[in-house]
């Protein structure tokens, strides 16, 4: 039985659901116009499709045959997830189908009889664009389920996680300082600043900061990350994994050890918990 990184595969499959959905988006919004425009529009969904669904394959090989395999429920999962890739494939094939309905013109039979090359054109496009708002239509619909699946997936296996401890990755123990650094960050988004000198601040949504030091914890242990797509001058958005939402769930803040009323620390021994 193979070990993977279960939280790693949540957040996989968020991101492959979020796109999934993107590009139901962006086909939902087609024109069923026959003619070349379509196929230059079709033609790229295509290729995108397949490239999620491959991704979708890559995500169901890695969650079989490893430790997940064992956490009761986890058969529901793995069977939503192969869902997506029927799913997206009949999604590809509902856009191919497009392509073949769609009127591409093009020089006749030489030789042929006389047509009235206008009347052909407006017959033929007026047959052809109910079937393509059909197959847009029912493309869109199938890449709708695969972004609902794999979010259902993704739940399902956090879900998972969280009833059966026994099954839990290992994670963390965080501080106070730590565990309300990243409770603030679930709950409102941060950005990670730079400024051309080389210090750095971090700011949450509410406008409040976070200390360098339990944030720097945080994004050791892979509880956060961090949009390195864009430039840390102008502020790069920060968000939880699910490693780290896994943590918020299990884990609650206990109380901070002090020192006695009137007794100072031991030499050597710090009287607060470390940030």
């Amino acid at each position: 039985m193979r070990q993977i990184d279960l939280p790693a595969q949540i957040d996989h499959l968020r991101k492959l659901g979020a796109d999934f959905a993107a590009l139901h988006a962006t086909v939902t919004a087609l024109n069923a116009h026959p003619g070349s425009e379509m196929l230059q529009q079709v033609g790229p969904k295509i290729l995108a499709i397949h490239e999620l669904v491959g991704r979708a394959l890559v995500r169901l090989s890695v969650l079989d045959g490893s430790q997940y395999t064992a956490v009761p429920g986890s058969r529901s999962s793995l069977e939503t997830l192969s869902e997506v890739i029927a799913s997206g494939s009949l999604a590809a094939s509902q856009l191919a189908r497009a392509v073949a309905d769609n009127p591409l013109e093009a020089a006749a039979i030489t030789g042929g009889p006389p047509v009235d090359d206008a009347a052909v054109h407006q017959a033929r496009h007026a047959e052809a664009r109910p079937l393509l708002a059909e197959s847009l239509t029912t493309a869109a619909h199938h890449l709708d389920l695969c972004a609902t699946c794999c979010r259902y997936t993704a739940a399902g296996i956090a879900r998972d996680l969280k009833d059966h401890p026994e099954h839990r990755p290992s994670l963390p123990q965080l501080t106070n300082a730590q565990y309300t650094a990243l409770d603030k960050i679930a709950q409102g988004g941060a950005r990670r600043y730079e400024r051309r000198g080389g210090s750095g601040s971090v700011m949450t949504g509410d406008g409040s900061s976070i200390h360098a030091t339990p944030f720097a914890v945080l994004e050791k242990h892979r509880l956060i990350r961090i949009n390195t797509q864009h430039s840390a001058i102008a502020g790069q958005d920060v968000t939880v994994t699910a490693a780290g939402k896994l943590v918020l769930d299990t884990q609650r803040p206990g109380p901070t050890p002090s020192a006695s009323p009137g007794k100072a620390p031991a030499p050597g021994k710090p009287g607060g918990r470390r940030r």
